[in-house]
């Protein structure tokens, strides 16, 4: 009954979404005009070269016009990147109520039958699709808004994904990608299963062997402390794998859509440290070691 529920919820969502999308384009083309104005006002104040008061309190209008379309239009996308962020939020409910009943759809088949390309695959597209953090003026980036982290009391929720430090099987300790199966307040411990494991095994582990992932992309162009700077040391998840690994952060992002440049631990090479090698903001968080193991 719950699924039925979420999948009437979600239909909703879409189509208040799909209204929203309507809504900005047709402010969009309603603030048009007036900016067709202003450029064309400009053209006459060259063409004329001269600035009369009356351009002057001309552009003065227009401009004002123009920044209240464009703060109309600004909170009419907030509103649709909120609708954005609730059906995915539904969609992972779903998900995790039909894991825990052991109900799998055809696009979420039960991990054991996963290949790992579809898995690799599965993890490229979350860290494309991690919401751009797009804050208001003046709003600071929140915690989990890409190197910010999250705040001391903060606990991790069923289905999300974190940086897990577990024995592996012969005896020594890495930092794996896991899901979050549950949290215990009493003990203080989560139960996390391995992103990659085939198996049922679960591990549970304290928190502090856990560490959430990035709920945000940083904007680069916006809020540039948001991200690791270069020679910032952290925890990257390998390309192609689903362990984390001591890194140098070789270059931010420089845009939005970018990822970061690392240079991975690696004493195969000379100077200690692998050729640049790209990782998705999703997956870089700091380190808490502080010796090499």
């Amino acid at each position: 009954m719950a699924l039925v529920s979420a999948d009437s919820q979600i239909a909703e969502y879409l189509t208040e979404l799909h209204q929203l999308i309507k809504q900005t384009q047709e402010e969009r083309s309603r603030s048009e005009h007036n900016l067709l104005n202003i450029q064309k006002t400009h053209e006459r104040m060259q063409t004329e070269n001269k600035t009369s008061p009356y351009y002057r309190t001309k552009l003065r209008g227009l401009y004002t016009t123009a920044k209240a379309d464009a703060e109309a239009e600004c909170s009419i996308l907030r509103h649709a990147l909120q609708k954005i962020a609730d059906i995915k939020k539904l969609l992972e409910e779903r998900r995790i109520a039909a894991k825990m009943a052991g109900v799998y759809s055809d696009s979420d088949p039960p991990r054991k039958t996963m290949r790992r390309g579809v898995l690799m695959t599965l993890l490229q597209q979350s860290a494309m699709t991690l919401p751009l953090w797009i804050g208001k003026p003046g709003d600071s980036p929140p915690p989990l808004c890409g190197a910010i982290p999250a705040s001391s009391d903060y606990v991790a929720k069923p289905g999300d994904k974190v940086a897990a430090r577990v024995k592996a099987m012969d005896g020594d300790e890495q930092w794996i990608l896991a899901e979050v199966v549950s949290y215990n307040h009493s003990t203080n411990k989560y139960e996390v299963d391995d992103i990659d494991e085939e198996g049922k095994e679960r591990h549970t582990l304290s928190r502090r062997r856990i560490i959430p992932l990035p709920q945000w992309k940083a904007n680069p162009e916006t809020d540039p402390e948001a991200l690791f700077s270069k020679d910032h040391l952290v925890l990257a998840l390998y390309p192609q794998t689903t362990c984390f690994y001591r890194a140098l952060i070789h270059t931010p992002p420089q845009r939005p859509q970018d990822d970061y440049s690392v240079l991975f631990e690696d004493t195969s090479y000379a100077d200690g440290y692998s050729p640049p090698l790209n990782v998705a903001q999703r997956y870089v968080v700091a380190c808490k070691e502080n010796k090499k193991k």
